[in-house]
């Protein structure tokens, strides 16, 4: 069974910093891209960074995000992280994570994390 469990969320001052963690099981993790996504309250599901299979590259959705958010993976614990910094109130959201298959396709998702940003 195709498993996607994220963790780390919490409130968190504006500025700081919180990494967020996705553990994978159920599939052969390092021949899938992972993908990060949040979803504001009243707000459609957003697309927030993407890190290929074997790390090769990494693809950020959201501009607002660039140079604040960076996404990593450990192959050998089948987790990925996004490692988010300098947060601002409208980075609060629920952070899901989801499996990447192919180009524009994402089949399995995790339960989501909140993560809250008090200004």
């Amino acid at each position: 069974e195709v498993q996607l469990v994220e963790s780390g969320g919490g409130l968190v001052q504006a500025g700081g910093s919180v990494r967020l963690s996705c553990a994978a099981s159920g599939f052969k993790f390092d021949d899938h891209a992972i993908a990060w996504f949040r979803q504001a309250p009243g707000k459609d599901r957003e697309g927030v960074l993407c890190i290929s299979s074997n790390d090769d590259g990494n693809q950020y959705y959201l501009n607002s995000v660039e140079g604040r958010f960076t996404i990593s993976r450990d192959n050998a614990k089948n987790t990925v992280y996004l490692q988010m910094n300098s947060l601002k109130p409208e980075d609060t959201a629920v952070y899901y994570c989801a499996r990447k298959p192919s180009i524009y396709n994402y089949d399995y998702w995790g339960q989501g994390t909140q993560v809250t940003v008090s200004s």
